[in-house]
């Protein structure tokens, strides 16, 4: 979100105080500090370069050019030309945002040369004039903010509705909103089927800013969303003691659309933590039951992917420890909200509407506000204790206990328990513990199943991450095998183990 630094012109001793007070005015307000450093070529330290290539450097690395234009013209080089003259021409050659201030209200005592500067910056832009600093500071002042307003730094629309800067509709994946509509229609009954054109659909869900896409459609399908929202990543860490310590060892940093980033941090927290494979007694697909409440999980991982703040420096952070899981997101409760408020009842304040709608009609979340309810009644129904909310800062944490160490494994940590499988083969009851996505693949594979009867075996959303996480790798292992080899993307298609897949479940 930086707009860079000010490049402030003039070394003259003429400007030196006007010059201080621009740096200490920007440096001091707590808007523009926000998005602005101040360069003064007298701040720099000694070095063995030549004045002028160092400022002209400058010019060229600055967000925005302020020049102070007073009666002097400064000293002059072989070819007749003032470090001023020759900063303003190279702001010019670089279509550098411009902003001049003229001290002085005629030209009267002013060198001839700085007349002829200021008359020929007039003939291209607006130019402001001033008597004192504080007139210099609130012209400044009023043309930061025009600035970034109009780059879009500083917006009266919310986050999610305005504009994504740089980015088109070619930025967006088609076959990210497809998926979305099939999703979207199988589980609310959306209206607008898959193969719905694409500005047909940003409309509907008010993903457009003119004809723009904005930061939430980029977020929901964008190619490669992080190319313009670099934090928008998540970060997920497994550490196994209860403290911060490096090595840490287990770290992955996600990237991809908002749908993504919960996918693929839910499925790093549920890999890790114990899990207990259950019988076909109720269904022709074992059950998984882990040590955290899936729903819970998934329930904190939403929420802060959801309801964060985008325009923060900070990512979403995932960390696993022994004896709980804390989510941290970027950005405060919006008002009335309060950590009471919370753990009863309590209205739907998204921070980013825009984006929160497509993650319910996909169903991600509810809109009725009873995320918290939820994880609350599903982490009291697994006999474990409320999570923690707490205000850390500008950071908001979620804190799920995990069950006592007595409960698991020491060695792998994994939940402890007699088998009781009904038939051979069967590891009913037995801790799955940590295996790669593959192997977990091949634990839930039972008979033939089709990759649907797969995705929700593992309870897993996204069929990309599914289909490149745990589908192809497994089928390159030589775990599993297609029943239609020959038409790879056949419907009647289904899945079952190999002798190699068998002997991979078997193992814990």
């Amino acid at each position: 979100m930086s707009a860079g630094s000010i490049f402030v012109s003039s070394v003259q001793k003429e400007l030196a105080e006007e010059r201080r007070a621009v740096k200490a005015f920007v440096e001091g307000d707590p808007l523009l500090r926000r998005f602005f450093t101040v360069f003064l070529f007298e701040d720099l330290p000694a070095a063995d370069a030549r004045a002028d290539a160092v400022y002209l450097d400058e010019v060229d690395r600055a967000g925005v050019y302020v020049g102070l234009f007073g009666n002097e013209y400064g000293v002059e080089d072989a070819q007749g030309l003032s470090p001023t003259e020759r900063e303003f021409d190279r702001a010019t050659e670089r279509a550098k945002p411009r902003l001049i201030f003229v001290k002085g209200a005629d030209d009267r005592a002013r060198h001839p040369k700085m007349a002829a500067l200021v008359r020929r910056a007039g003939d291209q832009l607006i130019r402001r004039r001033f008597a004192g600093v504080s007139e210099l500071a609130a012209g400044l002042y009023a043309s930061l903010v025009e600035h970034l307003e109009r780059t879009g730094r500083l917006r009266t629309k919310p986050f999610d509705a305005a504009a994504c800067p740089e980015a088109t509709l070619a930025d967006l994946s088609v076959d990210k909103l497809g998926a979305f509509l099939a999703r979207a229609q199988a589980v609310r009954g959306y209206p607008l089927p898959p193969g719905t054109s694409m500005d047909v659909v940003l409309a509907h869900l008010n993903l457009l800013d003119g004809a723009d896409p904005s930061h939430a459609a980029v977020l929901l399908f964008g190619q490669r969303p992080q190319r313009f929202l670099l934090t928008s990543e998540v970060k997920c860490l497994h550490f196994h003691g209860t403290e911060v310590q490096k090595p840490i060892p287990s770290y992955q940093v996600y990237k991809g659309t908002v749908f993504e980033l919960v996918d693929q941090a839910l499925d790093f927290v549920m890999s890790k933590i114990a899990s207990r494979v259950g019988t076909r007694a109720e269904g022709p697909v074992a059950p998984v039951t882990y040590e955290l409440p899936r729903e819970a999980v998934a329930e904190a991982i939403v929420n802060a992917v959801a309801h964060r703040d985008y325009t923060s420096n900070a990512s979403v952070q995932v960390m696993l420890f022994a004896d709980r899981l804390e989510v941290w997101n970027p950005g405060e409760l919006p008002r009335p909200l309060t950590i009471e408020a919370l753990r009863r009842p309590h209205p739907s304040i998204p921070r980013n509407p825009l984006i929160a709608e497509p993650l319910y009609l996909a169903g991600y979340i509810e809109r009725a506000g009873s995320g918290t309810l939820d994880m609350i009644a599903k982490l009291r129904g697994a006999g474990l204790p409320e999570p923690e909310f707490r205000q850390d800062g500008g950071i908001f944490v979620q804190a799920l206990c995990r069950p006592p160490a007595s409960g698991r494994s020491e060695a792998t940590g994994e939940a402890t328990g007699e088998a009781t499988g009904e038939a051979a083969g069967e590891a009913a009851g037995e801790a799955t513990g940590e295996a790669a996505p593959e192997v977990r693949l091949a634990r839930v594979l039972t008979d033939e199943m089709t990759r649907q009867q797969l995705q929700d075996a593992l309870g897993l959303k996204h069929e990309d991450h599914f289909r490149n996480a745990y589908l192809l790798p497994a089928l390159k292992a030589g775990l599993i095998e297609m029943t239609i080899p020959e038409k790879p993307r056949s419907g009647k298609q289904r899945y079952r183990l190999t002798a190699k897949g068998v002997e991979a479940s078997r193992k814990r």
